[in-house]
This record gives structure tokens, sequence and C-alpha cells, in this order.
């Protein structure tokens, strides 16, 4: 039987990348899983209330084909794995909780449908149905189990769905947003339970080959504005921290979309802070430069680092933040990603 490291690293070597080809996205086939492509993810990020406490939440579910095992015939041949984090954060305690679970698919154990949005993980669930999504995710010290409603139709990021991630085709997703999903449900910390309401983010990406051979990990933004809008902007970055391509776009609230250009935003860091764990050190506050106006980023808590080496390898901040223009007046609130920064990130 291969050892966890060796399907991890088979799921990583690959022939040579080809472009993906322009296509148009159709629903609900789309929300599904697309298990031809080598790397998948579903990641809904948020913020909710329980009263006057605040958290912000995480959830993603991960699917990996693995090359190396696609041409076995065994039953138990790991062609498809499963790897799901969870996170929350608890403004008022000044914590972050995180768990993390990885499974190759079938036998009942762990599954992403093809048809639609519905991914399983032992006992962890994500689904879609005309309503909107659910995600049951009872952790180590914290649950969600929320419901996600569309209040807006999905926005096709990059040019109809078709992301550009680097300078060479080849690095490409087709990639879709939901933002503005209205939440409910009940969140568990430490046995205690919160009935909340707030609002969350959903990406859907599915790629050959993401990263440029030259690429450590990227900076991105994901962010509900107060008005109904939606801003989306990120910065892949070389392993030298030089930006090495940006992408994003703003759907403001009546719906209009802009879509920016890989020359058109900078990312500039503000302030950092330096985990005690690994060293890396985070910027937590950006000033973000795009077409439709410079925005200002500030976490809401420094320490909102994950160490996912249990999965899928990655040490990587992620959290909850608030939006502010460039006087400092908040505008949104969404989530923050910085990967590549502990380590190079590998896909």
């Amino acid at each position: 039987m291969l050892s966890r490291r060796t399907v991890l690293l088979s799921a990583l070597a690959a022939p040579a990348a080809w472009a993906l080809p322009p296509r148009m996205l159709r629903f609900p086939r789309d929300f599904g899983s697309h298990s031809d492509l080598r790397t998948e993810w579903w990641y809904i990020t948020g913020h909710a209330q329980a009263g006057a406490r605040d958290f912000g939440f995480q959830l993603t579910f991960f699917r990996s084909r693995v090359v190396a095992t696609q041409a076995m015939r065994s039953d138990f041949a790991a062609r498809q794995l499963i790897f799901a984090h969870a996170a929350l954060t608890d403004l008022e305690g000044r914590k972050l909780w995180h768990d993390e679970r990885i499974a190759r698919a079938g036998f009942g154990v762990a599954s992403a449908a093809e048809e639609g949005t519905d991914v399983r993980l032992r006992n962890w669930t994500l689904k879609r149905d005309a309503e909107g999504y659910t995600a049951k995710l009872p952790a180590e010290g914290f649950g969600l189990d929320l419901r996600f409603s569309a209040t807006q139709p999905v926005l096709l990021q990059g040019k109809d769905g078709l992301s550009r991630k680097g300078p060479d085709a080849e690095q490409a997703s087709y990639y879709y947003s939901e933002p503005q999903l209205a939440t409910q449900g009940r969140l568990t910390l430490q046995g205690r339970g919160f009935d909340v309401q707030g609002k969350a983010w959903l990406d859907h990406e599915w790629s050959e080959a993401y990263l440029h051979p030259n690429a450590a990990g990227w900076d991105w933004i994901g962010m509900n504005l107060d008005d109904g809008g939606a801003l989306m902007a990120f910065r892949i970055r070389r392993r030298d921290g030089t930006a090495l391509w940006f992408g994003g776009s703003l759907r403001s609230a009546d719906g209009t979309l802009r879509v920016f250009g890989h020359d058109e935003l900078r990312f500039d860091a503000e302030s950092t802070w330096t985990s005690p764990r690994t060293r890396a050190a985070y910027p937590t506050r950006w000033r973000i430069q795009t077409p439709a106006g410079v925005f200002r980023v500030q976490a809401l808590l420094d320490d909102q680092e994950l160490d996912s080496r249990g999965s899928t390898g990655a040490v990587y901040w992620e959290g909850l933040s608030d939006l502010q223009d460039d006087g400092g007046r908040r505008v949104g609130r969404g989530y923050l990603e910085m990967t590549g920064y502990a380590q190079a990130l590998r896909m």
C-alpha cells in the first residue's frame, strides 16, 4: 500500500501541463467535480454573529487526481484524494481553531459527485440543492453546521470563467465565485453552541496546472462589500517575493462586472506579523490598488496561521479581515489568504 507521503508526491508528479481551452461553464453540472483535472477545491469563507459575538469561518474541500495510480486496476488504488480543512476564528477569544481530514475517494469514506456539489469526507459534508449549500463539519474543539443561500447570480472570474494564473497559458483555472451568500446555522466552540447569521463567499476552482514553476504562492482576497458588491483580487508571487501575476474583479451592487487585467493591480504590504511557531512573516495589513479604487485590507486577528501539514502539506495564513477605502472607512468584510510564506507551495 502506498504511504501518505508517496501518494501526496504522486499526486503532484504530472506530465507536461497543457493549456485549458476556453469553454462555457454550465450549471448545475459545473457545480460538481471535474475528476479529469488534477486539482479542484470548493472553498467557503465568511463571518457570522451571535448577538454581539463575532466569528469568522472557513471550510474547504479539495480533490486531487493521483497521476501515478490512474492505470492501476485495483479497487484499492488511490486514484482520487479528498482533503478538507475547517477553521473557526473567535474574535472575542482571540483564537483560531483548525482541523483537517484526508482520505482516498471510495468505499463510502470520501467522494466528490460530478452532477453537482456533493463532497463528503467521513462525517464532513458540503452539499448544494435548489436552495443553496449545507455544510456540516464536526471538528476537534469546534463545529460548523451552516446553511448558505444564494442572493446573487454566479460570478464568472477571469474571461468567462477561465482565470489566468501566470504568464504562460498553462497556468490557469476554471473559476467562479458565489459572493454575498446569506448564512445561518449553528457554530459550536468547546461544547457551547451559538446560533448565528452572517455572510459568506464561495470559490470553486479546478485546474491542470495552477502555479508557474517560479511561483512560491499567492495573496488573495474575497470581500463581500457592505453595499452588496463583491471584490476579488490576487497576486501570484515568485520565490524571491516579487509579483509574477495579478488578477481580480469587482462586481458592483447593480451587477456591473469589471474584470481586472494582470497589469492593473498592485499589492503593498503595510505591516506584518511573525508566527511564533514557523517564523514566517505574513503581511496582515495591505494597500491594494485596483482600477476600481484603492483599498486597504486589515486582519481582525493577527494569528490566523493554519498548519495543514497533516493533509495538503502546506502552512498558510487565512483569516477574517476588514476591507477599508483609502481613507480608512470600512466598506466590506471577508477573507485574506496568503500561501507560500513558510515554504514554497507545491501544486
